[in-house]
């Protein structure tokens, strides 16, 4: 029978395999040249505008719309491997027919919305083919934005292909999607279907129905219920991709995710481990270290639960912390870099919120460091002092020379910004390169044309994912804007509150709430347009509020209900959820005094950018 097996005429699969092997290609391809692209041509402009005093006609321009391709390109392949980001994972948690019936019921719905998305995108394409508009050297604008409704159709296309195994249930999850489509003509004569609505959106989100799908659904409800047209959200979207400071965000990610290539990691622990593993509560201290170098870089905390987790776990059990003091110590390290630069959180809420990239990299500086401090000290005196490792001079040296490379990352970053070299855009696609050199020519941990493009299709994901989820986002927080909710909570928050630390204490209240609700992309997009002109009001930095709104997200990340590393770390770790949630409680503590800290203090924030603009 297994010689029968080898040699039976392969079926139709493989063929299918074929063509969506072709598919898949295409997309990696599209989304490797894209990143190449939008490194290499600010680079460029650096050197013309250096070497030659002229520079690259359109610069900003093109990169914005190679932004553009990467974010929907990467969105499609982010819906391809199943790892759109979602808000709730209950599904995971049901079993046989009800997990069935659940996935094909959420992705009908999210299959329903992005249709509807792809109908407005077609939309805006249409009316920019109309007004004729060039991007540059005589490219027709309309043939870039066209991008957008080929990558919604790709990703409704994905997500009935995932509503279920057999085509069976994928037909069934199409005619639903069809009827729940067909339900948008209906004529309605009260408040009742817009309840069903909403209610129908909330049910699919609990499911694990796609974050961007919960928001742009939220924002087509409302602009039918006001009889507004949907190609605003794709308006939106394209206004938030082709901001001039967006393309810093996908090149700071890219050299993070070279970083996370190859031997990096185990450099990094080395190193804090020469440094501090003779110390009480040292392997602490590494650990606390290790993640946030770690995440500054890469921007995805989850990233460094997987890719350090393996490393540091051993290190702690081995030095004597408990089980549940080493999974906590370890979650609640994962997001712990967030505040310092390049982070990604931390340039787009520069970019939502309007304020200058540079004060928002020194403004978390300090705050992120007395975050550090905080859970240090904390690793040190749950400590059960076991057996430390003695100081060696020449290991030190030693673990210094290797990882000279990673280290001087930040002096490329530093350097190109506050020098005046570069602009935000050229140091990102700057850093990109030089860790792009590091990895594959210095130390060679990465081959340039088998892991390089590999490397970036996965960063293509990530940025995608992202993306996708601030478009129409954006597009949500437009509807609030025109309906004039921002306005009106302003003046009722001016009414009741009297107080600017009255009213910081409140803001930390609500941003505890929506980090618990709400994953840090969808909030910093939807509540900073909100909050900025709130905190203006009662003479708030904006800095300031920039760093304790991150802080509150950030803490975030370990409080549930969906909070992202406590699923990373029960993943990654092989741990019920409760069990991780229990052991990253004093975490969640230590944290939340640290960013009563910053709030309170401003001039943990403030001093830095002041004193280095003066």
């Amino acid at each position: 029978m297994t010689a029968q097996t080898a040699t039976a005429p392969p079926a139709p699969e493989p063929r299918r395999a074929w063509w969506k092997s072709i598919v898949h290609r295409t997309e990696d391809w599209i989304t490797d040249v894209a990143l190449a692209g939008l490194t290499v041509v600010p680079l460029l402009e650096i050197v013309l505008r250096k070497a030659m005093h002229i520079g690259i006609y359109g610069v900003s321009t093109i990169t914005q719309h190679l932004t553009l391709i990467v974010g929907i390109t990467g969105a499609a392949v982010a819906a391809r491997e199943n790892r759109l980001i979602t808000l709730s994972n209950v599904s995971t948690l049901m079993k046989g027919r009800t997990r069935t019936y659940a996935v094909m019921f959420s992705n009908a719905v999210a299959a329903t919305i992005t249709a509807f998305l792809f109908i407005a995108s077609v939309q805006f394409v249409r009316a920019e083919r109309e007004a004729g508009q060039s991007l540059v050297y005589g490219v027709p604008i309309w043939i870039v934005e066209s991008v957008m409704p080929i990558g919604f159709a790709a990703i409704t296309a994905r997500l009935l292909w995932r509503s279920g195994e057999t085509w069976r249930s994928r037909g069934a999850a199409a005619v639903a999607a069809l009827a729940l489509a067909s339900a948008v003509y209906l004529p309605t004569t009260s408040g009742h279907g817009l309840v069903l609505a909403f209610a129908v959106l909330l049910l699919a989100t609990i499911i694990g129905m796609p974050a961007y799908v919960t928001l742009g659904g939220v924002a087509l409800i409302l602009f039918w219920a006001v009889d507004q047209p949907i190609a605003s959200i794709p308006i939106a979207h394209y206004a938030l991709v082709t901001n001039p400071s967006l393309p810093s965000l996908p090149l700071f990610t890219l050299a993070g995710y070279f970083l996370a290539q190859g031997q990096t990691p185990q450099r990094l622990v080395r190193l804090f481990r020469a440094l501090f593993g003779s110390l009480r509560g040292g392997p602490a201290i590494v650990t606390v270290l290790g993640c946030a170098f770690f995440t500054c870089f890469t921007g995805a905390s989850g990233m460094t639960i997987v890719a350090l987790g393996g490393l540091l776990m051993p290190v702690l059990v081995g030095a004597a912390y408990s089980q549940r003091n080493s999974l906590g110590l370890l979650t609640g390290s994962g997001a712990i870099g967030l505040l310092f630069p390049p982070c990604l959180p931390l340039i787009l809420y520069a970019i939502i919120a309007r304020v200058p990239l540079e004060k928002m990299f020194l403004g978390g500086i300090v705050p992120g460091t007395v975050m550090i401090v905080a859970v240090c000290i904390w690793g040190v005196i749950v400590g059960n002092g076991g057996e430390r490792q003695a100081f060696s001079f020449k290991e030190t040296r030693e673990a210094f020379w290797a990882a000279k490379w990673e280290l001087l990352l930040p002096v490329v970053v530093f350097g190109a910004l506050f020098t005046g070299m570069a602009t935000p855009v050229e140091a990102a696609a700057l850093t990109a390169l030089y860790a792009f050199v590091v990895q594959t020519v210095i130390h060679r941990d990465l081959h340039i044309f088998r892991g390089a493009p590999r490397v970036m299709a996965e960063c293509g994901l990530l940025v995608g994912g992202v993306l996708i989820i601030l478009g129409v986002a954006l597009g949500l927080t437009n509807y609030m804007v025109d309906a004039e909710v921002t306005t009106r909570l302003l003046d009722w928050t001016t009414a009741s509150i009297h107080s600017r630390w009255v009213f910081l204490l409140a803001l930390n209240l609500f941003l505890v709430i929506v980090g618990c609700l709400m994953d840090i992309f969808s909030a910093i997009v939807v509540q900073a347009p909100i909050l900025v002109p709130m905190a203006a009001a009662f003479g708030v930095n904006p800095v300031h509020l920039g760093i304790v709104f991150l802080a509150n997200l950030e803490l975030g990340y370990i409080t549930p209900p969906v909070g992202l590393n406590l699923f990373m770390s029960s993943y990654r770790f092989e741990q019920p959820i409760l069990q991780v949630l229990r052991a990253v409680l004093p975490i969640i503590v230590v944290q939340s005094v640290v960013v009563l800290l910053i709030t309170y203090i401003p001039v943990l924030t403030t001093a830095l950018p002041e004193w280095l603009a003066k």
